[in-house]
Order: C-alpha cells, then structure tokens, then sequence
C-alpha cells in the first residue's frame, strides 16, 4: 500500500506540474493590424516520454502555429516559442488514478482549467483560458519482484491536450 501511494504521490505532482495548465499564443508569424486583436481558438499538445523531466515541448495550432518548450512549475509554467513567451497558471485539476499492483501499470487521467499571461516578444498582451486534459500511463520498475518507487519507472507516456480563446 505505502508502494502504490508513493506511486501516486509522484504521478500527482507530476500530473499537477505539468498539467500545465495550458499554453496559448499568439500567431507565431501573425501580426495584429494596428490596434486591433487577433482572437480564436488555440489549441496545444504537450508531450513527454520522462517523469522526471522539468520541460516538454508543446506544439500550438489555431490563432497561431508554433512549436516550442514548456517550462513546469507547480502552479505557473512558461511557454517559450520563437519570438518570445508567455505564463500559463493552472489549476491542479481533478481526476482518476488507477495502479495495478500486479502490473506496476498506473494510469492517471485528469483535468483542469489554465489562464494564459505575461507575454512578452510575440506575445505581449497575450490573454485566455481553457481546459486542459491530462493523461499518463507509467509501469513502474520492480525490485524483489514488487513494484519500487526508488527507481525510474521502466515507461512513461504524459500527454497533455488544451484548448480555448485566446486573445493578443
């Protein structure tokens, strides 16, 4: 019981600093006509295959196209494409968590909401909100025949999905 607690103590702060709430950004070759907005819909993927892993990349499609690096923080990460940044505060989020014992094959999906701010370069001005999606698959490595925290899990999948308006 301890094993599979630890397991989900890291999968939960994994799931919390990275679920990232969600990146948005501003057309990344767009410019806004003078004093008007560009606004839409921008949505963003965030993969990693490691769980111990402080960025990720992100790849931002809608208002804008971009692919850049997420950098995680337990409440705020930054998204940082060509031409400059932005934050991205998130929620902790709610969810399920299921570890198998037998398998060492945990499962966390999980979902919250982001605000995005502090633009700078590109992005300056940059606002939205959305939803986020988290989901991980991890098999934790055994030892002694049992499932072990005190070592890197054997795989590790972590995709992020988010999606909402986005203003700049």
């Amino acid at each position: 019981m301890k094993r599979i607690a630890s397991i989900a103590t890291v999968a939960s702060a994994a799931a919390t600093a990275t679920a990232a709430a969600l990146w948005l950004a501003v057309p990344a070759g767009a410019a806004a006509p003078a004093g008007r907005d560009v606004s839409g819909i921008e949505h963003f993927q965030l993969v990693t295959t490691s769980a111990t892993a402080t960025t990720q990349t992100v790849i931002a499609t809608g208002v804008f196209t971009a692919g850049g690096v997420d950098h995680e923080g337990s409440k705020v990460d930054t998204f940082v494409f060509p031409g400059g940044s932005f934050k991205v505060a998130h929620s902790q989020g709610t969810g399920t968590q299921n570890f198998d014992p037998k398998t060492c094959l945990n499962t966390v999906r999980v979902h919250g909401a982001y605000k995005l701010f502090g633009g700078t370069g590109k992005y300056a001005g940059i606002r939205g909100h959305g939803i986020y999606h988290l989901s991980i698959l991890g098999i934790g490595a055994r030892s002694g025949g049992k499932c072990t925290m005190h070592k890197p899990p054997v795989a590790w999948q972590q995709i992020i999905q988010a999606s909402g308006p986005v203003t700049r």
